[in-house]
């Protein structure tokens, strides 16, 4: 089974997600969306592939926002379009922050601003423990989902939906790939000024959380084995 891995910046992998995906016996194809030399200038050219190709597809998080077109350019809705087409071809998806984001955009529901962020480790409110379990799951975002059509919401917080199904695919607010070095690429990318400028610790953000790569593979297994089908 092959599975594309959309990175949308090079400081983000799909980490544990894709560690249990390697378990899981597939192949999996990365494109990187904003390479390192156009952070300054996310405005870029993608040539997205087909996801017909794909068994499955994972869309990981961003630092931008969906809606703003002026910073990121026209590549969103390329992507939008590949997440439409996979849908529509019953191509599970699994959507993360960003890509969870997305999907929902490309489905016809909506992205807007939170009314606070949410940075570090966080437990949610959950209806499907055995697919979503409470976490804390990390979290790193300024936005939040507005459901597509269709959609069910498997957990929450105060500030909106964490998780949602549609058809085949599972999408979630939050951060199941992150490992520390991942976090910590994001530090030293900028994401440490960020921080600190919203009163949390960088230092405390990096640290390993117990369970934490348990937790993401468990949650891909249920995506996979529940949700997908595959």
């Amino acid at each position: 089974m092959r599975a594309l891995i959309i990175r949308h910046d090079h400081p983000s992998d799909a980490g544990f997600v894709g560690e249990r995906l390697l378990a899981r016996g597939f192949e999996l194809t990365e494109i990187l969306v904003v390479p390192e030399e156009s952070k300054d200038d996310p405005r870029v050219t993608v040539d997205w592939p087909d996801p017909h190709g794909f068994d499955a597809v994972v869309s990981l998080g961003a630092p931008w926002s969906v809606y703003d077109a002026d910073t990121i350019g026209t590549w969103i809705g390329g992507e939008l379009a590949l997440l439409r087409d996979a849908f529509d071809a019953d191509i599970p998806v699994l959507g993360i922050c960003f890509g969870a984001q997305a999907m929902a955009t490309a489905l016809g529901g909506a992205v807007e601003r939170a009314p606070y962020p949410e940075i570090g480790w966080t437990p949610v409110q959950t209806d499907a423990p055995g697919l979503v379990p409470e976490g804390p799951w990390f979290e790193w975002h300024f936005d939040r989902i507005v459901l597509p059509p269709g959609a069910k919401e498997l957990a929450r917080t105060d500030v909106g939906p964490q998780a949602f199904t549609v058809g085949r695919s599972l999408c979630v607010q939050f951060h199941p790939e992150v490992t520390p070095q991942i976090v910590q690429a994001w530090m030293e990318d900028g994401g440490d000024e960020e921080a600190t400028a919203y009163g949390f610790d960088p230092a405390e953000l990096v640290l390993p959380l117990e369970g934490a790569r348990e937790r993401a593979h468990a949650l891909v297994d249920a995506f996979l084995d529940e949700v997908a089908g595959l």
